[in-house]
């Protein structure tokens, strides 16, 4: 159902590099392009990441309560991702580990705008 999720940035190149790196680490890789907008992910694939500056001209604020989690192959690659965002720029909001019952496992960060993302696998 989902296509893409869109993000604002007050920095579109600084934020591009910090997504660039992600997504080499996911396999995948820049999937849209404009002056103001960048998108990743895979056509036909799963859902991906957009960044924009807000069209309103009013500067990017984070959302409270909002978070794009994305899927990871497995523990380690989860570990692998929550690397790659602390090396290029996350903040930590939560180390990779289990959390609760039933084998979900999640690393939890924010990008260099504040946004909250994780990566994470179900059981």
């Amino acid at each position: 159902m989902i296509g893409y999720v869109t993000l604002g940035t007050r920095d579109l190149q600084r934020a591009a590099k910090f997504y660039d790196a992600i997504a080499k680490e996911m396999g995948t890789g820049r999937m849209m392009e404009f002056d103001e907008f960048i998108a990743w992910g895979t056509p036909g694939g799963g859902a991906g990441i957009g960044l924009t500056k807000p069209f309103d001209g009013n500067p990017a604020t984070v959302g409270n309560g909002v978070m794009v989690a994305l899927e990871a192959k497995d523990k380690a690659h989860v570990d692998r991702i929550y690397a790659c965002a602390m090396a290029n720029g996350a903040t930590c909001e939560g180390k990779p580990g289990p959390r609760g019952d039933g084998g979900f496992y999640a690393g939890y960060f924010r990008d260099p705008d504040g946004n909250k993302l994780n990566a994470f696998i179900m059981g």
